[in-house]
Parts: C-alpha cells; structure tokens; sequence
C-alpha cells in the first residue's frame, strides 16, 4: 500500500481524499483531482440488472443497469450504482469539499 492510500480522509471505504486528489484506498492509485468526478478515471463496466442479478432483479427493461467502477491500478471494486442506459454516473461529493 501506498503512502497515498494510507493518509487522507475517506470519500467511502474504497475512495481517499490525499493531497488534492481521489485515490484509491487499496493500492493508492491517483483517480484525478479530488475537484473532479473520480468515477471519470475509473474502469467502468455495465451490465443489464437482469443479467448481474437474476431473476429476482430482472425489471424487464434491459435499459436497468448495474455499473461497477473499478480501480485502473489493482481492479478493486470502488463503487456499484444502478442507473438507466445513457444517464451520467452518479458524483460523490463531501458536504464541504
């Protein structure tokens, strides 16, 4: 683990704030400027809820989607949100920040 990814105030259990910018809590890699939307610098990947979740999570609209945003540097996973196909993810902020 890095410096980084040791020192800073956490965003959620996976994001630190350090230094002006976003990293990644597990191996300390730089997601951009604390100013911006990390979930820009992440890997993103979608899939259809019915897909990711079964049955029991199947809306019958494909346009449903479980997004995972993963860490570039080690592949942890930062974040999960459900959203509709074309709509901007959604921006983590701190009251303050």
């Amino acid at each position: 683990m890095t410096d980084t990814a040791t020192r800073g105030r956490l965003l959620s259990p996976a994001i630190r704030l350090a230094g002006g910018d976003c990293a990644c809590a597990a191996c300390g890699h730089v997601l951009g400027p604390a100013a911006d939307p990390w979930k820009h610098h992440a890997v993103r990947r979608e899939t259809p809820l019915a897909t990711a979740g079964g049955h029991g999570w199947d809306t019958g609209d494909d346009a449903v989607l479980l997004r995972q945003f993963f860490c570039p540097g080690c592949a942890a996973l930062l974040d999960t949100e459900t959203a509709m196909q074309g709509d901007p993810p959604l921006i983590d902020r701190l009251a303050g920040a």
